[in-house]
């Protein structure tokens, strides 16, 4: 889905071949579409494919390979363990044979598990992009389309009133996707405003964010479909 938070990676991802050192680090929450946007980019480069683990775990002769084998190599996850040997090894094979190489973390290099100076230092130079926190607009559009890959729909009123309640990151709206989907079919009948306030809630303690309180928003109880009548000054 495209937006303000992922314009910046994607347009680093469109100047490939162009990366400076040849590589780049693409870092974000989970969720955020980075490994949706790696795998674009992986057909296009027709990159050899490994992870974070398996470079902690492999030998170093290993991630000469990747390089033999492929002029590009994608590592997901790549700071999901501590790095040590075969990443350097990698790292300097891709810039030997000038092969291109993209990395997914949810941190910035920075903030990696790096064991040698030398593959601090090289993590230091390298080119990293972030996808930042999503916007209102394009939480309201993933979470529509999660809803429509489950076959269920919102009003459009509806899905505002989520997205303006829920937490900005991807994973609690991946969550209410799927809370909302169980509540619709467990009650066999659309999505109503109370049913949506109890899936947001159970979304929101799945993913670690504290529940609103029963009661602390007003709105949440409010009739679908509220009175024509005008009311007077107060009410």
């Amino acid at each position: 889905m495209p937006g303000a938070a992922n314009e910046e990676a994607r347009a680093w991802l469109a100047r490939w071949p162009g990366w400076p050192s040849g590589r780049l680090v693409l870092w974000g929450p989970e969720g955020s579409g980075k490994s949706h946007l790696a795998a674009i980019w992986q057909g296009r480069a027709k990159a050899a494919v490994t992870t974070g683990a398996a470079l902690a775990e492999a030998e170093p002769e290993a991630a000469l390979g990747l390089c033999t084998e492929a002029g590009a190599v994608l590592v997901e996850d790549a700071d999901a363990a501590p790095q040590g040997r075969a990443m350097l090894h990698l790292i300097n094979a891709a810039s030997e044979r000038r092969a291109s190489l993209l990395m997914t973390a949810r941190d910035p290099p920075g903030r990696w598990r790096a064991s040698l100076p030398d593959l601090r230092s090289r993590l230091a130079a390298t080119a990293s992009v972030a996808i930042a926190a999503p916007d209102e607009s394009l939480l309201e559009a993933v979470l529509a389309k999660h809803l429509a890959d489950r076959g269920t729909t919102l009003r459009p009123d509806l899905l505002s009133w989520l997205v303006l309640r829920a937490p900005r990151d991807f994973s609690t709206i991946h969550a209410l996707a799927a809370e909302l989907d169980a509540g619709s079919l467990a009650a066999a009948r659309a999505v109503t405003r109370p049913m949506a306030a109890e899936a947001l809630a159970r979304a929101m303690a799945a993913t670690g964010h504290a529940a609103p309180e029963a009661g602390s928003d007003d709105n949440s109880m409010a009739p679908e479909h509220p009175p024509s009548r005008r009311e007077g000054p107060l009410g």
